[in-house]
């Protein structure tokens, strides 16, 4: 059964089987009967998430609600190519370093939604910014968590295209990651691939999406390098204070801050590996996260 099978299977409440998961389809469901909102919303690029008990189950779940404005802008470039919805991606990708989807759907406001296991712990990017000391000793093994939840979305055939702290949550230990959000990933397919989507974070992007080129799995591992970058200096490669696109013309412009000029202790074949990652083409980049990990299979906690 293919992708698309696979919508047509879920269409009226029915449930796919994935492993020992059951996703299930739903429509006009009545988010307010249906859940209790247990904290405020946090708003992402095109959605809210909240924190939810579902009545139903009486388990506490991550509710992710899609803005029709935004996302209806989002799903128009793609509408001749039948752009599978967000949820049946997510529940396209099992790994136990990206999130648990249980449900998607429509509500009776018509908005799109996602139900999915709750994640305690806190964003990277928010540790990041604060230079939580928790991560001293753990950023080499949550470096490989990452690149190994990335390859779980490549492999499943998806390219995520948002990249970035931002959509990773580490455990309150700070030993685990989890990969979440994939409300701007697309099929891994040469007509997903054509010219034109601009989207991302900035600070993350690939100059091939800069630059309105064809695109492939290898403007995430682009933005893993940007990530990983940050993650052990706290630092940008290019440091901006312009959060607008502006920011991403100067990656392929401008030379990175070499990372050893924040690191000079740090492991060279990470190094080497991380640089690689933000090469300008595509071509001069690992052509997958398996790859990346290989280039680092030697370095120790130690000198991270």
């Amino acid at each position: 059964m293919g992708l698309f099978d696979n919508v047509k299977a879920l269409v009226g409440g029915k449930k796919k089987s994935d492993g020992n998961r059951k996703v299930v389809f739903r429509k006009n469901v009545n988010i307010e009967k249906r859940f209790e909102f247990v904290r405020t919303a946090v708003s992402g690029t095109m959605s809210k998430f909240f924190m939810a008990r579902d009545r139903e189950t009486d388990r506490v779940v991550g509710l992710k609600l899609a803005d029709p404005d935004k996302t209806g802008l989002f799903e128009q470039r793609f509408k001749t190519l039948k752009k599978p919805p967000e949820g049946l991606i997510a529940s396209n990708i099992e790994h136990p370093n990206v999130v648990k989807t249980y449900e998607y759907g429509i509500t009776t406001k018509k908005q799109n939604y996602v139900v999915m296991e709750y994640l305690k712990g806190s964003g990277l990017h928010a540790m990041i910014y604060d230079r939580d000391s928790m991560l001293e000793g753990k950023r080499l093994s949550l470096i490989r968590q990452f690149a190994e939840a990335l390859g779980a979305v490549h492999k499943a055939g998806f390219i995520h295209r948002d990249v970035c702290p931002r959509n990773f949550i580490a455990t309150p230990d700070c030993t685990g990651l989890k990969l979440f959000d994939f409300g701007l990933s697309l099929p891994d397919e040469p007509a997903f691939h054509q010219p034109g989507n601009r989207t991302g974070t900035p600070f993350y992007m690939a100059p091939e999406i800069v630059r309105r080129r064809k695109t492939d799995h290898r403007v995430d591992i682009f933005a893993m390098g940007v990530s990983f970058y940050q993650l052990l200096t706290f630092e940008l490669p290019w440091p901006s204070n312009d959060a607008s696109g502006l920011a991403a013309l100067s990656h392929d412009t401008l030379a990175p801050t070499p990372i050893l000029e924040y690191k000079p202790k740090l492991h060279p074949k990470l190094v080497e590996a991380i640089m690689i990652c933000m090469s300008v083409s595509p071509n001069d980049r690992p052509k997958s996260t398996d790859q990346f990990l290989q280039m680092i299979t030697d370095v120790d906690s130690a000198s991270v």
